[in-house]
């Protein structure tokens, strides 16, 4: 007699549903009130009670390694989209904007990573590893492809990416903070590559803009866009970004 298939319990299928919500919720709460908020906190904005919460996560500490290994996992995965997208070199150059785009606004979550001496825990840790064999991977392809400088590590990518969430988060204008972002990662290019791509100054890049007003940049990873001789200009280079877009506006 064939074996007939078991659901799984409504109970745990609520159980994950509410520790998704709540680890969404933490790090809303976290970027925008501090590490200060409680728990208590956290539960009322996920529409939780406080005993789910802790529950899941029986320390303020234990939530934020949550947090922060939820939001490495949830990079890793977008990394290994990217090879398919793109060639090497633009594959890890968009990674690295989306990666930025991600992060910034977050430093006050981030930072709880060299506040407590304590950290990273063993969950932590292991997100990470992954992160950084992710961001690896890409590095690699790009250099056998001639994209990026030789000489670049993993570790100069790491903080490029902390101190390019840091100059987003600042930018009032959201395209244009991407566009300082691509140009502070064009450092990374080969010198061919590089040259095309030369930072110019204020005047010069005023001059640009001017002769290559048909060129935009999407509002969300930055890509260059082309704009069409008739019809509206094009903010995305895409739907995922036009649909990205779309869910950070109706979550704020």
């Amino acid at each position: 007699m064939a074996a007939v298939p078991v659901a799984a319990p409504a109970g745990r299928a609520d159980a994950r549903r509410n520790r998704e919500v709540v680890l969404r919720t933490a790090m809303r709460v976290f970027a925008e009130e501090g590490l200060e908020a409680s728990l208590g906190r956290i539960a009322q904005r996920a529409g939780v009670g406080a005993g789910t919460v802790y529950r899941h996560f029986p320390s303020k500490e234990i939530l934020l390694e949550a947090v922060l290994a939820e939001h490495l996992e949830g990079l890793v995965t977008a990394a290994g989209r990217w090879p398919a997208r793109a060639t090497p070199g633009d594959a890890l150059f968009g990674f690295l904007i989306e990666v930025i785009e991600k992060t910034a606004g977050r430093q006050r979550v981030c930072d709880a990573l060299t506040a407590d001496r304590g950290w990273p825990h063993a969950l932590l840790t292991a997100a990470a590893r992954r992160f950084r064999e992710a961001l690896d991977d890409l590095l690699t392809n790009a250099k056998q492809a001639g994209a990026v400088r030789a000489d670049v590590r993993v570790d100069d990518l790491t903080a490029l990416i902390a101190g390019g969430a840091a100059l987003r988060a600042a930018h009032r204008d959201r395209a244009r903070g991407t566009r300082l972002v691509r140009l502070l990662l064009d450092g990374l290019r080969t010198p061919a590559v590089t040259k095309e791509a030369a930072f110019r100054d204020a005047t010069s890049l005023q001059r640009h803009e001017t002769a290559a007003s048909d060129v935009r940049y999407c509002e969300e990873c930055g890509a260059r866009l082309r704009v069409r001789p008739t019809g509206r200009p094009p903010r995305y280079c895409g739907p995922t970004c036009r649909q990205r877009a779309r869910r950070r506006r109706t979550a704020g």
